[in-house]
């Protein structure tokens, strides 16, 4: 039997800036995951992924991340992906210094 489909988000690295970002419902790329589009149906989730994978002009590295829907938007569900929404661990740049 296959394995119940679980919400997701189409996610990526900048090509430019190398930095992770997630497709939006305006199939925009935002550097924050509150902006993701949450997919639940799975075949609505591979349209986006295919369509996503063919932007190579602007991101790399596309694919589907778990995650869990919450009030405050969505929620990563795997450690790395949690880790991801932190931005770069070598030093403070980024998103990370725009927490500061």
């Amino acid at each position: 039997m296959p394995a119940k489909f679980t919400p997701k988000v189409v996610t990526a690295n900048a090509l430019l800036e190398g930095d992770v970002v997630y497709l939006t419902a305006r199939d925009e790329w935002s550097r924050r995951l509150s902006d993701a589009k949450v997919l639940t149906d799975e075949a609505d989730a591979q349209i986006r992924l295919i369509d996503a994978s063919a932007r190579a002009s602007e991101v790399v590295g596309v694919y589907l991340a778990d995650v869990a829907t919450t009030d405050a938007g969505p929620k990563p569900t795997h450690f790395r992906e949690d880790f991801r929404t932190r931005g770069p661990s070598n030093y403070a740049h980024g998103k990370q210094v725009e927490a500061l």
